[in-house]
Parts: C-alpha cells; structure tokens; sequence
C-alpha cells in the first residue's frame, strides 16, 4: 500500500524552499509533483543574520521568521496540489525540515543541540494537512549528530541491492556523502564541509548573483596553491567520522580569516579555489572511508555545477561520476523526497535514523506530529 507525501526542504544554501509530491510505501518512492519557491530578500537575508549570534530581540526575530518560513512551505504545498490536481486530504502528512541556524551536537554539555526554525502548527493550519516537524533533535538527544538524515533514504532508492555499492554526495550548502558498500556492511554517511554555501557567498559578494552558474566563473580562473593549502588545513576536514557541520563553522568570517594576501588577488581565482576546496575535500572523504565504490551519485544543487563535477570526475579516476537525474530523482528533487520519506517513515513508528551514520545509541524514531 502505498500514501501521498508531501516533502519541504530549505537547506543552508538558503536559496528558497522545494517540495515534492512523493508516493510512498514499503518498496516505492515515486516522486508525483515538484515546485519551488525563492525566498523573499527580507526573509533570505533575516535566516541568514540569525545563523550568528548578534542583533538585538534574536528570539522575536526568529519566531516571526518561523512564520515567514511556514508561508513560503504552505506556498509550495498549494502548488503541489494544483499541479497533482489534489485537494489536501488526498495527502497523508507533510514533512516539513525548518531551517537550520545552529547546529552544536555534543557540544557544551555533553549532549548539544541543533535548531532548526520551523512553524510547524501555522504550516498544519494553513494547509489543512498533518504536518511532520523537528526530525533531527530526537537523534542528537540519543547521542547521535543529528545529520545527516538524508543517507537512510540514499539507500532505499539508491542502492544497488549490495552488488557493487554507490555513494551519493548532496552538494547543497553543505556537502554530504552517503556510502553505500556491497554486501551486508553498515551504511555511512558524514558531511565534508562547504560546498555552495562559501561559493554563493563570494559569487553574491564579488559578482552580484546568487550563485555561479555551472560553475563557469570558477572554471575561467586559476587555483591559488597557498590559499588552498590554508583551507585545507581546517581540523574539521580530518576528524573521524561520525561528524557533522554547517554555517556555524563555514561561515563568511571563516573564509575571510584564512584569505590572507588573497584578499588582493582576483575574486575568480579565489572563486576557483573555493571550487576546487569542495572538490578535493569530497573525493578525499570518498577516498578514505569509501575506497572501492565504483559510483558516486550527486544529488542537490551543485550537482548543476558542471565544473564541480569535471573536477571530481578528474580526482576521482575509476568512480562514475553521475547525476541523480540518471538514476530517476533529478538532483533539486532528493533532499525534499528525503522528508517525505523521513515523514512515513515517522508515522509507521519506524526508526527515521542510522546510528552508523550519527553514532546515535540506537535506532530512533524522528519527528513530532501537528495534527491538521
């Protein structure tokens, strides 16, 4: 038997938010509707401030920018239902992420945290449809990171069924890898580090769009060996996995502290590093924890960087470097069919999570319901 989900994502690339219309039962995720709504400026530029602390009235703040948020989703769910031609109870729930502004698991005081805005009662209210929220707190209060959430679902439509295996790498504003081995061995998955995140920033910065589109700008300037070598040497990139991170670490000021005698330089030559940074980051992770896999899948909008993909191609000989879209999930579409997925998954009482992949002291159930 199969149910109608609806999944929200808005992720750290803080472009807007997709949605999908997925058909969803025990061995079938069939993705119906997709939209896709940009963020107004006023709320891009309010959940991008409240990622750092700073400002007066943060908790005001935040909570008016909850429910800025819900409205864009409940934007994108009616346009689901237009396009499926559905009224809301067709639709058993909608899993709905929020947007994340602080994730510290394990920090403090042993246990951490992570927050994501999200207005979840406002979101039911305004779509007449059970409203699935707060899928990563329940795994860090286990122990776990939090994140990422996304490899459970990698394996459901992705794997090979254990015959040769597969990564998939999401490359949103955060990069993260899912490893997905042969036979019976347990699923990894772990975030690499920046991705689009530092990439848009100077793209925004330097050139006044929003991203670097196919990565052109990027791949018409030169690498800058210090530079690198600068940003490499962050620890994150060497930690043991379980690890996860986010715009708490790889923030503006991140990058502007390493830049050194490159604030001089030519912006598309510090764009070309930055590419060139997520490129050899990703294929060194996949290198060390997933050595063998033949296939690397990518998913998330940087799957649409061309240049980023050429690159890992090159430092990856022998691993096919793919779209999503090849394998029937166009790469804009994963990550929102991943909550929906989270969200059945949440109503079935099954668990949403990977302890293999979080270090969470179990399976868990992810999730809290609001009634419509």
């Amino acid at each position: 038997m199969t149910e109608l989900f609806i999944g929200l994502m808005s992720g750290t690339s803080l472009d807007g938010v997709d949605g999908v219309l997925a058909e969803i039962g025990a061995a079938r995720v069939a993705v119906r509707a997709h939209a896709a709504r940009s963020f107004p400026p006023a709320l891009r530029d309010e959940l991008l401030a409240l990622n750092g602390p700073g400002g007066q009235d943060e908790l005001h703040r935040a909570a008016l920018a909850a429910n800025g948020l819900a409205r864009v989703y409940a934007e994108v769910a009616a346009a689901l239902l237009a396009e499926a031609g559905l009224a809301p109870a067709a639709v058993r729930a909608i899993g709905a992420h929020g947007q994340t502004v602080r994730h510290r698991p394990g920090e403090f005081d042993g246990t951490g945290y992570t927050l994501q805005l999200n207005q979840p009662a406002l979101l039911a209210e305004l779509t007449g449809i059970d409203v699935v929220a707060d899928l990563r707190s329940r795994d860090v209060a286990a122990g776990g990171q939090g994140a990422p959430l996304v490899p459970a679902f990698h394996a459901a439509v992705f794997g090979d069924g254990g015959v040769h295996g597969v990564a998939v790498l999401n490359l949103g504003g955060i990069a993260n890898l899912s490893l997905l081995p042969p036979g019976a061995g347990p699923v990894l998955g772990f975030d690499c580090g920046p991705a689009n995140a530092l990439m848009d920033h100077w793209c925004q910065r330097h050139r006044g769009t929003a991203y670097d589109a196919g990565g052109a700008w990027a791949a018409g300037g030169q690498i800058l060996p210090e530079l690198l070598a600068r940003l490499l040497a962050e620890p994150y990139f060497d930690r043991p996995v379980p690890k996860s991170t986010g715009r708490d670490l790889f923030h503006p000021g991140w990058l502007d502290a390493r830049l050194g005698d490159a604030v001089s330089a030519d912006p598309q030559d510090v764009q070309a590093t930055l590419a060139e940074l997520t490129a050899r980051t990703c294929a060194e992770h996949l290198r060390r924890h997933g050595a063998g896999l033949p296939r690397l899948i990518v998913c998330g909008g940087g799957a649409f960087n061309a240049h980023l993909l050429q690159r890992l191609a090159a430092l990856l000989p022998g691993v096919a470097v793919e779209s999503s879209a090849t394998h029937g999930l166009p790469p804009q579409q994963v990550e929102a069919a991943a909550f929906a997925w989270l969200a059945w998954r949440m109503l079935a009482r099954a668990p949403g999570n990977l302890p293999s992949v979080t270090g969470a002291a179990g399976p868990r159930v992810l999730g809290a319901l609001y009634p419509a």
